[in-house]
């Protein structure tokens, strides 16, 4: 355990650097969004779309993987739902606090961390987990926080595919997939390119998250210590009951499933929010909270799978 716990240091020591800068202002917001652009659009797509493009989709795609993910989410995300309901939120708050229950930071944190401590092999469950994720989940705030405001048309399952289609980390993996199933070579220019890339993903992703953080509220203490929980405790353990028990995923995977559910609450939820002017205060605490007390749960959540 100490030993996982001290390889997963690092990590979280370049998200408190990153905190560090933008909470003295050495980073400003401004600064911080244009290093989260440049990560989001440039790095990590270049480390996606190198990894997928040396794959076939067929030895990636794992229907039984994928049904005991979406299975464990969704229950998960209809208890946070359920309990916000009890609360008397709307159907537009229920909907964030259940985002925040289980999408937590695949991408950014995600795919770096646990591609160097667990192997590049967990990429490939890890992608898997990320396309349900914006897929299913993401398409699903949309929907359900427009129509809770009555405004539900055919024109917003348009917005929400064309927000598919423009989203970076999609458009690399399709791309990626696309580039293997054509057999297309890689020119040693074009690799040593992309490793280059690729390779600013890790620091800048985990550096973006800190400064980001330092912009976030810590107010509503009871609800975010909640939504941490059902994040860090209740989606790993769902997870791991239904990859494990329900769904027999292969150890491997399974495992990578359990790690990368154990993940903190995702920054883009908080984007989404904003946008949406519902609960950004609540779903940045949520954000703050989960992130800092992952430091330990990430950690436990390694050691265990690494048993199996």
């Amino acid at each position: 355990m100490l030993e996982i716990f001290l390889k997963t240091l690092p990590f979280f020591a370049v998200i408190g650097l990153g905190y560090g800068a933008g909470r003295t202002k050495f980073f400003t917001e401004e600064a911080t969004a244009y290093l989260t652009k440049f990560v989001f659009y440039f790095a990590l797509s270049a480390m996606i779309f190198q990894f997928t493009a040396t794959l076939q989709i067929a030895d990636v795609l794992d229907w039984t993987f994928v049904t005991a993910y979406l299975s464990a989410s969704t229950v998960v995300y209809l208890l946070a739902a359920f309990v916000a309901r009890f609360r008397g939120l709307s159907l537009a708050e229920g909907a964030f606090e259940a985002q925040c229950a289980v999408i937590g930071n695949v991408g950014f944190l995600g795919i770096p961390m646990l591609a160097l401590l667990m192997g590049q092999a967990a990429v490939a469950p890890i992608i898997l987990m990320l396309a349900v994720d914006l897929i299913v989940f993401g398409s699903l705030i949309v929907i359900l926080v427009t129509g809770s405001g009555g405004r539900l048309s055919p024109a917003v399952l348009g917005t929400v595919t064309m927000g598919l289609l423009k989203n970076p980390m999609i458009v690399s993996i399709v791309l990626g997939f696309a580039w293997s199933g054509f057999k297309l070579p890689m020119p040693d220019v074009g690799r040593e390119f992309l490793t280059l890339l690729g390779a600013a993903a890790t620091p800048g992703a985990l550096f973006a998250i800190g400064a980001s953080l330092a912009s976030k509220s810590a107010e509503r203490a009871s609800v975010a210590l909640w939504l941490s929980f059902a994040k860090l405790i209740l989606h790993p353990a769902a997870v791991a009951v239904s990859a494990l028990l329900i769904f027999p995923v292969e150890p491997y995977a399974a495992g990578v499933m359990i790690a990368a559910a154990a993940l903190p609450v995702a920054g883009n939820v908080f984007i989404l929010a904003q946008h949406y002017r519902v609960a950004p205060q609540r779903v940045s605490a949520a954000i703050l909270f989960s992130t800092a007390i992952s430091v330990v749960t990430v950690a436990v959540a390694i050691a265990w799978v690494e048993t199996f």
